[in-house]
Formats: C-alpha cells, sequence, structure tokens
C-alpha cells in the first residue's frame, strides 16, 4: 500500500537538517588540512560519503586524489594523506604500513586520519605499537545518521549485528545513544520511550546520561518527534527471517538495496550498462508500489503504462501553443516517469525469473507450514532437498534457522542431519557458521531435561541480583528459542481466515506475509502504542525474557512516534494521531516513520534483513494463504 497524504497527519521531520550537518562537519575536518591533499576511503563509507559530500564538493575543498582501503595507492607526489575510515584494527594496521613505508624511504608527509562516527582507545594503542602515533592526527566524524528518504534514516553500522549480539561487544552502544541525542536536541524533546531488551535499556541509560550531561539542548522546542521505541532485533528473529513478497522486500532479496540504492544489471536496463537507482519517494512510481503485495504489482506498471501512453497522446491534438507548453512542462518528467516505469517492469521480470528458479512458491509453503505448526516432517523434507540441489546457501540456512526457532530447536537426529548435508553441499569452511549460529541462538538442537528457562530461573534465586542479570545475559538468546510457539498464541500472530486472503484490500499487517503472519515486532509496537505502555503485557514481556521499560519525559504524547530497533521507518497516526511513528530495530540501526493505522505502515519492520543478518555470521500464487487456521 503506497501512502496516500492524510490531512490528519502532519508532515515528517525535515531529516535533511542531518545531511547538511555532517557536510559542514565533514568540510570542516578536510580544511583542517590545507592544501592539496589525497584521500583514503574505506569501502563500507564510500556509498554513505556519495550521498553526504559528492566527488565534486570534495574536490572544492582540495581533495586531489581518492582511493580505496586496502588497495595500494600508486606513487603519489601529494605531501598529504587523510584517511576516512571505520575504527577498526585491520585499518590502523594498513595506515601504519603507508606511514612506515614512507619513514623507510624519506619522504615526509602529513597524515591525519578521520574515524566514522567515533574513534576507540584500542585504534590510538594499534597506531602506538606501531610506532606512528606521533605521525598522524586523529579526528572525529560524528556521522551518525543518514537521511536515505523524506522518512528514512540509518546510521549504516553493518557491523553491528555481529559485534554486539554474537561477540558481545557493547562498543556500539555509545553511538546509538549519541544519534538519540542528536535526535532530541535537532527535533525537540520526546515525549515517551518505550522499549525491550537488554541492549535497547543500555541505549536508552546512556542516552539519558548524555542529556544531563549536555543540560538538554532539545528542551524548550516545540516536539516534532513525540515518542521513542527502542526494541532490540533478538526480541523478533522470525520476522527477519520469512521471504518477503512486497516489492521493495524483494527488490532487496534479488539486488541487494544498499544505502537507499540498487544497481539494475543489464538484464533489467536490456542493454549492455549497469544503472545505480536511487529508491525513495522522488521515484514516482517506486514510491506507490514499493509496499504493494508482488501478486498486484504487475497489474499496477500495466495501468502506468497505458496512463502513460495516453498522456503521451494528448500530443496529437494540440495546437502550437500547447505543443510549447507540453514540452516545456510536462515532456521532460514523462520522460523521466518512462525510464523509471522501464527499469522496474525490468526488475520484475528478474525477480519472477529468480524465484521461478528457486521454487519460491513452495518455499513460502513451507515458511508458512513452520509458522503454523503444521507439517513439520514435509518442511524439513524441503529443506533437505533445498540443500541438496544447491538453490542457494543463505536461502538453506535461512530456513534451517526459521525451522529451529520456531521449533524450539532441532531434533539431535535432524540437526545432525542438516548439518551434514549443508557441509557436503557448500563446504566444510561453513562448520564455523554452525558453530556462530548456535552461539546466537538461530540454530539450535533441543536437549533432554530442563528447559534453559528453568536452569536459570531456579540459578538466579540461588545468586545475587547482579549475578543473575549475568547469568541472564548468558542465556538470553538460547533461552528465547522455547517461546515462539506461546508468544504467538498470547498475541494472536497466525491470523483466522475464512477462504481466501485479500492482498489487494489487506485488513491487517499479515499481508506482507501473505496472510500467513502478523510480524512479531510490529504487533509488539501497535499493542504498546495503543496502551501507552506494557500494562496488561506482562506475560509476553516474560516470555521475551524482559528489560522492557516505559518512561515518561517532559513532553506530551502528541507528535512522532519513534521506535528504535536496526533496520527500520519512520509513519503516519491512525485515528487521533497527529504524528508519524518512527521504528528502528537494534541491529544496523535504520529507521522510517509510518502510519499507525496503515497495515503496510506497521509491518514495515518486516524487513529488518534477515540475509544480511546472516551473511555477518559466515567466515500456489506468491504465497496467498487460504483457508482457516486453528494455530493461533
Amino acid at each position: 500500500m503506497a501512502f496516500a497524504g492524510r490531512r490528519d497527519v502532519p508532515e515528517p521531520p525535515d531529516f535533511g537538517i542531518l545531511k547538511r550537518l555532517a557536510r559542514d562537519q565533514l568540510i570542516y575536518l578536510l580544511e583542517q588540512l590545507p592544501g592539496k591533499k589525497d584521500l583514503f576511503i574505506e569501502a563500507d563509507l564510500m556509498s554513505p560519503l556519495d550521498r553526504i559530500a559528492n566527488v565534486s564538493i570534495l574536490k572544492q575543498h582540495e581533495v586531489d586524489k581518492l582511493y580505496k582501503v586496502d588497495s595500494r595507492p600508486a606513487l603519489s607526489t601529494s605531501d598529504q594523506f587523510c584517511f576516512l575510515v571505520r575504527p577498526r584494527i585491520k585499518t590502523m594496521r594498513y595506515i601504519a604500513d603507508i606511514v612506515n613505508a614512507d619513514k623507510m624511504s624519506g619522504r615526509s608527509r602529513k597524515y591525519k586520519i578521520i574515524f566514522s562516527p567515533q574513534k576507540f582507545y584500542a585504534c590510538e594503542m594499534v597506531l602506538e605499537e606501531e610506532g606512528v602515533f606521533g605521525d598522524v592526527t586523529c579526528d572525529e566524524w560524528s556521522f551518525y545518521l543518514l537521511p536515505l528518504d523524506e522518512d528514512i534514516i540509518s546510521m549504516e553500522l553493518p557491523e553491528f549485528f555481529r559485534d554486539y549480539f554474537l561477540e558481545g561487544d557493547h562498543r556500539w552502544i555509545n553511538s546509538i545513544a549519541r544519534a538519540l541525542q542528536l535526535l532530541n536536541s535537532l527535533y525537540g524533546p520526546f515525549g515517551k520511550a518505550y522499549g525491550i531488551g537488554r541492549c535497547a535499556k543500555m541505549s536508552y541509560e546512556l542516552w539519558r546520561d548524555l542529556e544531563e550531561e549536555s543540560e538538554g539542548d532539545g528542551q524548550g522546542r516545540r516536539p516534532e518527534i513525540g515518542n521513542i521505541f527502542l526494541m532490540d532485533r533478538d526480541t523478533d528473529y522470525v520476522t527477519a527471517l520469512c521471504s518477503q513478497v512486497v516489492y521493495e522486500g524483494l527488490v532487496d532479496d534479488t539486488f541487494r538495496i544498499k544505502c537507499g540504492s540498487v544497481d539494475f544489471g543489464p538484464d533489467v536496463t536490456s542493454s549492455d550498462k549497469s544503472i545505480k537507482v536511487l529508491l525513495n519517494a522522488q521515484d514516482k512510481v517506486f514510491s506507490q508500489i514499493r509496499n504493494e503485495h508482488f501478486s498486484s504489482v504487475f497489474g499496477f506498471l500495466s495501468q502506468k503504462s497505458r496512463n502513460l501512453q495516453a498522456q503521451y497522446d494528448r500530443r496529437r491534438g494540440m495546437d502550437i501553443k500547447q505543443m510549447k507548453n507540453f514540452v516545456s512542462q510536462e515532456l521532460k518528467g514523462l520522460k523521466q516517469e518512462h525510464r523509471l516505469l522501464s527499469l522496474h517492469i525490468g526488475a520484475c521480470e528478474s525477480i519472477m525469473k529468480k524465484k521461478t528458479k528457486q521454487d519460491f512458491q513452495e518455499m513460502i509453503k513451507a515458511e508458512h507450514s513452520l509458522l503454523e505448526g503444521f507439517d513439520i516432517r514435509e518442511s524439513t523434507s524441503f529443506i533437505e532437498e533445498h540443500i541438496d540441489r544447491q538453490v542457494s546457501p543463505i536461502e538453506s540456512l535461512r530456513l534451517m534457522c526459521l525451522l529451529s526457532i520456531t521449533e524450539n530447536g532441532l531434533v539431535p537426529k535432524d540437526y545432525r542431519s542438516l548439518k551434514t548435508q549443508y557441509l557436503q553441499s557448500y563446504g566444510p569452511e561453513h562448520l564455523l557458521t554452525f558453530h556462530n549460529l548456535k552461539r546466537i541462538g538461530l540454530l539450535t538442537e533441543q536437549s533432554a531435561g530442563e528447559t534453559l528457562t528453568a536452569v536459570e530461573s531456579r540459578v538466579s534465586k540461588l545468586v545475587t541480583d547482579r549475578a543473575a542479570g549475568k547469568i541472564t545475559d548468558a542465556f538470553n538468546s538460547l533461552a528465547r528459542r522455547s517461546n515462539f510457539r506461546a508468544i504467538s498464541k498470547k498475541l494472536g500472530l497466525i491470523p483466522r481466515v475464512d477462504g481466501e486472503y485479500d492482498l489487494k484490500m489487506p485488513r491487517d499487517m499479515a499481508y506482507v506475509f501473505s496472510g500467513a503472519y502478523i510480524p512479531l515486532s510490529c504487533k509488539i509496537i501497535e499493542q504498546v502504542l495503543e496502551r501507552r505502555g506494557w500494562l496488561g503485557l506482562e506475560e509476553v514481556v516474560r516470555l521475551l525474557n524482559g528489560n522492557e521499560f516505559s518512561v515518561s519525559g517532559n513532553a506530551g504524547l502528541n507528535g512522532n512516534e519513534f521506535s528504535v530497533s536496526g533496520n527500520a521507518r519512520l509513519g503516519a497516526g491512525g485515528q487521533g494521531a497527529v504524528g508519524p511513528t518512527a521504528l528502528c530495530p537494534i541491529q544496523t540501526a535504520a529507521w522510517r516513520t509510518i502510519q499507525p493505522g496503515s497495515p503496510s505502515a506497521l509491518s514495515s519492520l518486516s524487513s529488518w534483513g534477515a540475509a544480511p543478518s546472516l551473511r555477518s555470521l559466515r567466515s500456489g500464487s506468491w504465497g496467498r494463504r487460504e483457508g482457516a487456521s486453528s494455530s493461533s
């Protein structure tokens, strides 16, 4: 469902301010190194940098040549090197090698390292160990949030999920807190903060500490974002593991959306060249179909094509004056729309070809069976066949993880069988993948005797509260695996359907999964916002391992709702609401405003990025649901 303009909802905040602030700070840092300079950029900062300051802007501020970090630079005559990097040990050693090589050759240069979004003490220690700390100057580019669309902002921290949820590294929590502080100072104080999860709670507490130290820069302003909702990614793995069937989700699955843009190859462009396309509200075609179920997209594009042709045909009956106005005012826009329409039709065709090869309909059917708890043996057999045919290593892992989470872990016999088949199909190097998935609680095997939840409960009674908290941390992800069925039943995540589910006029958020499943994260947010807190959700909170909070601020509950969780969106209020709701899972931290009254709005959290999460752990019709389900 594309969002139609609504009179009862205000415009989202002007997130363009974030881009201008980031650009101005970067220019200031570059000008601290006067004269011509070569700029070395880390690979995953290139796309965000292009959105903030393109090559022409960099050239205006005396950047001579651009290099990619990790590639050995050609002989350079520049007397100044500037490095724009993430705070990584590997990158520090790369910079130290360059500096030491210049020392050995007797070459004298100035070196400046700009860390984004912040520098860490460990990086300075490596530079000192390598003997170059005194030869470089270090600065921070406090680039916390990148606007990708008029209602989407992202922290662009791809390593956050692995660092925190797998390695237990808390270093990025400070970045989240400072991002919240920035939003609070620019768009006024948040009225109320809701959240669930240990990381969410730590981020909120650190943010409040920062606010107290800065004495609340946003106080006294009219709030443009009323409420904030913080949610850990591991609160809802199931939603991220389900196949996406709305257009934007399928584009991401097929072509991989990076930093708000996608590269369409020759199979889409019908030429020898690839085209990079920004996917945002400026794309009139994409903005109308991004949230549509894929089964409806071809019909829309066909109608759009006929409408566009009709607008072109109007030229035939025009006189000279009318033709002049048409050419000067409408023709350019029509050509642009025609180009975009052609690209999205090509993208749809490419998606259809790929999904047909992968037996997409059968995969959707297997996923729905796993969610509802029916035909588990048949679904397991499908996964085995999927592995044996080597359809996709990521898709096979995703299905195994979904089976594990929905079934409280795999039966030991099935776990060993699936693991053996996977290693034989894709190679023994994936032993580390299975180890990591098991550590994080995504792919586990059932054990005899008591569940971890019971063990944790007993031990907690015998130790202090502080020790109990540490034990909870250790058991947290594994204990959560046993609760999906209970949570699903408690919140009614599997809707009852009499007859065929209407995907064109959906009545709930389940349409993003063809009517089979309401995203858990979205349901939680809906319930908490409706209740103005966690009252009445005590059993759900217990099943999710707690760490929930609901804190009132100085402002009232008027303004936009904001939710932090790691890939998400900002939308608009339902009845009586006066502002968009911002959603963001704590994983890679992207945010978008959504319309709470709209099924497509709250369900935008369904694309939190299952495949990227799995990658980070490595070294019928389109799924229309029919019939009634008794599992809810």
